[in-house]
């Protein structure tokens, strides 16, 4: 469809005078100053929102009508909070469903009613947990074209039914997934960084490589805000629900509560990581890291490992041994070695796989990258072994956060779990992880610290799994044997 066709079929609501109303946000601000720290996936936690700029909004289903049916209104507004002042500001994401009254079922997803504005008096709500709305989501994406300030993309040839029920994914997460009639599932970006986001790149480029161990997209939409550039910045991303597959967390979880070995799973794992950095090497542009690349890295670790210890004082104690990682990283490259580096995941952990019930095949999803990182960095090429060290990471959190609680048995499956992996991956084809053990044990380190931070942040009941990393890494007990079953 056109984009002039697109404009007609929806009467021209993105020029309603709504969306241009001076007092639209003014009028929506204090509720939603209060709503939106309150969400998982507002970044800027412990810091209080002190105001609201819009850039843009869009009315995709006219919310002042008569009626007792929803409206729907996109918003994309940047928030400005109090200390620290160094903080940059960020940009969110906000689909708000309107309605005279608010059905029962969607109680639990008010926001509010705005004392005044052009939505005075009226329920705004969260639109994603609202089946209908959902529905029209699906709807533009189906039928694609410009709408408004939105621009709904899908891939030549790519079917989309119409008419699938959409429901919310019950799980906490950083963005919002909707999953529809078990065939799709909708990734809408809560916190909105100008450009094009991983997970629609990297998905897009492996499909072009017939990779298969990642579903390829089917549609996205994405928009250009005043003033972030020309390249336009993705909002959400549609791909196949692989239904019958679970996640590897839940597996993993499951095999330590009845103490069931998981090395097989673990090593097919490995080659579907390989598969999936070869295919990225082979279609996206690489580099080599020298010494100034090497060294500018371990800074960066160096400097993560400051700011946490000063956000985390238990930190305090481990801070030089840790640091002994990054320094041997920086020293790797003195001798005229160079390391190659390619796009990656970025965020992979074994809640980012899925297995297939039936024929136990792995695929790797959400290629978004740590949400916390700048994009340009998300989007650089690194060292394959980041992923790798990742994963690893994972595994242990597994053995100490299940039923037995990090006893010996389930330390001892961590080992040999991490040892199948890592041999999965050099047999695939992937560099052997044993072979750059100042690379792993760098990243395992700064992943640590990471995750030290995060769950002092998020979860502090959970700050004891990643401090029980930090110990075993800054003791150093040893050289990693062939088959990687630990650095530190």
């Amino acid at each position: 469809m056109s984009d002039t066709a697109s404009t007609r079929a929806t009467g021209n609501a993105a020029d309603r005078p709504l969306t241009s109303a001076p007092d639209l946000l003014p009028s929506l601000a204090p509720l939603l100053a209060d709503w939106v720290p309150r969400q998982r996936w507002f970044a800027g936690k412990g810091r209080r929102i002190t105001g609201l700029t819009l850039l843009s909004a869009t009315e995709l289903l006219p919310c002042t009508a008569d009626g007792n049916g929803p409206g729907l209104l996109q918003l994309l507004v940047r928030t400005r909070q109090s200390a620290p002042p160094s903080a940059t500001a960020d940009c969110y994401q906000l689909l708000l469903g309107v309605r005279p009254a608010l059905p029962s079922r969607l109680a639990p997803a008010l926001i509010g009613r705005p004392s005044g504005g052009p939505l005075r008096g009226r329920a705004v709500y969260d639109a994603l947990r609202d089946g209908r709305l959902c529905g029209l989501l699906l709807e533009r994406l189906r039928l694609p074209g410009r709408f408004g300030a939105l621009h709904f993309c899908r891939e030549a040839g790519a079917d989309i039914p119409a008419g699938l029920p959409g429901r919310p994914i019950a799980v906490e997460q950083s963005n919002t997934s909707l999953v529809f009639g078990d065939t799709f599932i909708l990734k809408v970006f809560r916190q909105i960084t100008p450009g094009i986001n991983p997970d629609l790149e990297l998905p897009r480029a492996l499909a072009d490589a017939k990779c298969p161990r990642v579903p390829a997209p089917v549609a996205w939409f994405e928009a250009r805000p005043p003033g972030t550039g020309d390249e336009p910045t993705t909002l959400g991303v549609l791909q196949p629900y692989l239904q019958d597959s679970s996640d590897g967390w839940q597996l993993a979880l499951a095999a330590l509560a009845v103490r069931t070995d998981f090395t097989p799973a673990a090593r097919a794992l490995g080659h579907a990581t390989a598969e999936v950095h070869t295919a990225l090497a082979q279609t996206l542009p690489t580099a080599e890291l020298g010494r100034p690349q090497l060294e500018s890295i371990a800074a960066g670790m160096s400097e993560r490992l400051d700011t946490t210890v000063r956000a985390v004082p238990a930190l305090e104690p481990y801070r030089a041994r840790l640091r002994t990682a990054f320094d041997a990283l920086a020293a790797v490259g003195h001798d005229g070695r160079s390391w190659a580096a390619q796009r990656i995941h970025g965020d992979l952990h074994l809640g980012q796989t899925l297995c297939s019930a039936g024929d136990g095949r792995w695929s790797l999803i959400d290629f978004e990258g740590e949400p916390a990182r700048p994009l340009a960095e998300r989007r650089r090429p690194q060292p394959a072994v980041r992923d790798v060290a990742a994963i690893l990471r994972s595994f242990d959190y597994a053995a100490r956060s299940g039923p037995s609680g990090g006893d010996a048995w389930s330390l001892e499956w961590a080992r040999r779990t991490r040892d199948a992996y890592c041999r999965g991956y050099a047999e695939a084809g992937g560099l052997a992880p044993w072979s750059v053990p100042e690379l792993m044990r760098a990243y395992e380190t700064d992943k640590a610290v990471y995750e030290v931070l995060y769950e002092a942040r998020h979860r502090p009941d959970w700050l004891p799994v990643p401090m029980a990393a930090v110990r075993r890494l800054a003791a150093g007990a040893g050289r990693p044997a062939e088959g990687g079953g630990g650095w530190g």
